[in-house]
């Protein structure tokens, strides 16, 4: 892992495969373990250089204030065309998860020439908040469960990790794949800081940050070869959401992971793999 500087920050990154073949660049939500090790090492044994990186205020890219950012979703996806130039000579494969999807949707429609091809896991065509009527919100009673718990002590590593698996349970995900994910997210957060903690475990940027305006209408103008990949069991952001994105995303082809809610399992890798490969 290292951190590459674009746009005056530091964005933490991870590079696997060949410096010298199609870079695959994976937007993180926010952290870039969103990524599972087993994709990134399917992808960069089909030839690909893959590199997945944490947004602003995550993981080890610069982070200031996540309860307040000084940034919008547009500045994220900015940094996701820098990052894309900084990497290589030519366009990205840009593939964004959960909210990193919102920021991979941004970036392709706002610096098109840096991309050559979209993957959108577990995500949908609006901001955080209340959706469009005829997208379906979060499943209400998961959302009950998920956030009527108290909150750890964030400076405790092993309350946080115990949070997180049982968070899984409750959106239907791994506990103990969510387990070692919180894990090494809380290992390598640069700051103890409760605050600090919490954002890279929750996301919290996200709700605190400048969408606007609206991209959905121009989900038409995508030119670039699409993939849509999304849980069928998906509480969070249900699959109405994903299939969406592959009607208004000209020729794109969705995926529906049968056994999958949020995150993308182990067991699910190497389909993933091999259908982002077939996009170039």
């Amino acid at each position: 892992m290292t951190t590459i500087h674009v746009n005056e920050i530091a964005l933490g990154v991870e590079s696997f495969g060949d410096d010298d073949a199609p870079l695959v660049l994976l937007a993180g939500s926010t952290t870039m373990l969103s990524w599972p090790d087993a994709l990134c090492e399917r992808l960069s044994a089909g030839g690909r250089r893959v590199v997945r990186y944490d947004l602003r205020d995550s993981g080890e890219s610069t982070t200031t204030d996540p309860l307040a950012p000084a940034y919008t979703l547009r500045d994220l996806a900015a940094d996701a065309a820098a990052l894309a130039h900084a990497l290589g000579d030519g366009p990205a494969h840009l593939a964004g998860i959960g909210v990193g999807g919102m920021v991979a949707q941004v970036a392709v429609l706002d610096h098109p020439g840096a991309f050559s091809a979209l993957t959108l896991v577990g995500t949908r065509p609006v901001a955080p908040g209340p959706p469009d009527d005829d997208l379906p919100d979060h499943d209400q009673a998961t959302m009950s469960r998920l956030f009527s718990r108290p909150l750890p002590d964030w400076a405790d590593r092993e309350a946080v990790v115990e949070f997180a698996a049982a968070g899984a349970g409750i959106l239907g995900d791994d506990p103990l794949a969510a387990r070692a994910v919180a894990a090494r997210v809380w290992d390598r957060t640069p700051s103890t800081a409760p605050a600090v903690q919490m954002a890279n475990q929750l996301g919290m940027v996200f709700s605190r940050l400048d969408c606007t305006p609206r991209w959905r209408e121009r989900l038409p103008g995508i030119e670039v070869p699409t993939l849509v990949v999304h849980g069928r069991h998906d509480r969070f952001f249900p699959v109405g959401n994903g299939e969406a994105l592959a009607r208004e995303i000209p020729g794109a082809r969705l995926l529906v992971l049968e056994k999958a809610a949020t995150a993308i399992p182990n067991a699910a890798a190497g389909e993933v793999a091999e259908a982002m490969l077939t996009l170039g």
